[in-house]
């Protein structure tokens, strides 16, 4: 069973690490990267899981980003992920306690921001109500397929209907 720690407990380079085996080093390069550029993640959000030996299995990251809308008004916006997991431990449960830790985490607090990530809608969408119908009109700082970028909201009737979507400079 998985051991869920705060991320900010673990050695910076064993999370790059870990990023460069389950993504690639060329990861820096995606579009995520570009929405959050320049930002650090946010410690309270943020986890790494530990497998029986207490070796780290996998890590989950949220970041600070913001839909600003044609108005130029930011709408502040939690970006969830990069979910990682050590290639020879994934389908094992990490990922999914991972997330599950962040979004428990994120829905604790009194007012939740609307979470953002780009994911499969399929996976993301039943287990944790992520869906891509309300980002429709929403553009991001590279390519992307829209049917992968998606979001959870308690009330998506909120959302700005279109926007880019980037680091929240707040």
């Amino acid at each position: 069973m998985a051991t869920i720690i705060p991320l900010d407990q673990v050695d910076p380079a064993l999370i790059e690490a870990l990023l460069d085996t389950a993504f690639e080093p060329e990861r820096h390069k995606r579009t995520a990267y570009k929405v959050r550029e320049g930002t650090d993640w946010l410690s309270g959000l943020s986890y790494a899981a530990l497998d029986d030996d207490e070796y780290l299995a996998g890590t989950i990251q949220c970041w600070p980003v913001a839909l600003t809308d044609d108005e130029g008004r930011a709408h502040p916006m939690i970006m969830v992920g990069p979910v990682a997991v050590m290639p020879e431990l994934q389908n094992e449960g990490y990922g999914k306690a991972l997330t599950l830790a962040s979004l428990s985490a994120i829905d604790a607090s009194a007012n939740p921001l609307p979470q953002v990530l780009i994911g499969d809608a399929d996976y993301y969408g039943r287990f944790f109500g992520f869906a891509a119908e309300a980002t429709g009109g929403w553009q991001v700082p590279g390519p992307w397929d829209p049917s992968r970028l998606l979001v959870r909201c308690a009330n998506p009737a909120v959302l700005p209907q279109s926007g880019m979507l980037g680091p929240w400079r707040g």
